[in-house]
C-alpha cells in the first residue's frame, strides 16, 4: 500500500491522479496506524515551512515519520515535503525540520542573479550527481517542473540531482530510504510519472 501524508498543507489531487495513471491507488491519511501499514509513504506540501513543520509536530506525524523511516520504510518528500526532510529552514525565521536529511533550506535569492524571477517557476533539466533507484527510468537532461523560492543547501553528501537557474540548485536528495524532490513529479509529465513509478517499485530497507 502507498500512503500520502495528509497534514493539511498539500494539494493532493494532482498527485493522486498521477499515481492512478501508473496503476497505484494511494491512501490519503493523517493516521499513524494507516501510515504504519503502508509499504511506501509520500510527504507532499505547499506553503510555508514553519506552518507545515508546526502541523506535523502538533499531529505527532513528525515522530511517526521518523520512526517508520528508521525501520527502513521508503519516504519521498515532494517540494515543501522535501524541504521538511532537512534539519532546518531559514524561511521567515529559523524553523526545525525532521532532521532526516542533513542541511538547511535557504532562499534561492541568495545565489541566483538578481534579474531572475523568484519564485523559480517552470521546466528545467535535471543533472544527476550520483545514480539512485528513484531515477532509474530517467536520462540526463530530462526536464521536470519547479515552483519554489527556497532550496536545500549544505547537503553535498545526499545530493542526487541539481537544476540550473542562474546557479546550480538542489533538485533532489537521498539518504538511504529517505528521498526528496524539490520539483513536482506529479506536474512533470511522463518524466514525473517515471519517477513515481520507480518509487512505487522500491522495497523497505536501506537503499543507498
Amino acid at each position: 500500500m502507498l500512503a500520502i501524508v495528509d497534514y493539511g498543507v498539500g494539494n493532493l489531487f494532482s498527485l493522486q491522479c498521477s499515481l492512478k495513471k501508473i496503476g497505484e491507488i494511494p491512501v490519503v491519511t493523517g493516521k499513524s496506524e494507516e501510515l504504519a501499514k503502508a509499504d511506501r509513504i509520500i510527504l507532499p506540501g505547499v506553503g510555508a515551512f514553519g506552518d507545515a513543520a508546526a502541523k506535523l509536530r502538533q499531529s505527532g506525524l513528525d515522530k511517526v515519520l521518523k520512526d517508520l523511516t528508521a525501520k527502513g520504510k521508503p519516504l519521498l518528500g515532494i517540494c515543501l515535503g522535501m524541504q521538511l526532510l532537512f534539519d532546518k529552514s531559514y524561511e521567515y525565521g529559523e524553523h526545525e525540520g525532521l532532521g532526516l536529511i542533513k542541511g538547511a533550506i535557504r532562499p534561492i535569492a541568495d545565489v541566483v542573479p538578481k534579474d531572475l524571477k523568484i519564485p523559480h517557476m517552470g521546466w528545467n533539466a535535471l543533472h544527476f550527481v550520483k545514480p539512485h533507484p528513484l531515477f532509474k527510468y530517467l536520462k540526463e537532461n530530462d526536464c521536470v517542473y519547479f515552483v519554489h523560492s527556497y532550496h536545500g543547501t549544505d547537503c553535498a553528501e545526499t545530493m542526487l540531482a541539481t537544476a540550473e537557474y542562474g546557479a546550480e540548485l538542489t533538485a533532489a536528495v537521498g539518504q538511504k530510504n529517505v528521498m526528496g524532490c524539490q520539483f513536482h513529479p506529479e506536474k512533470s509529465g511522463e518524466v514525473g510519472l517515471n519517477i513515481l513509478r520507480a518509487f512505487c517499485e522500491m522495497k523497505a530497507g536501506k537503499l543507498c
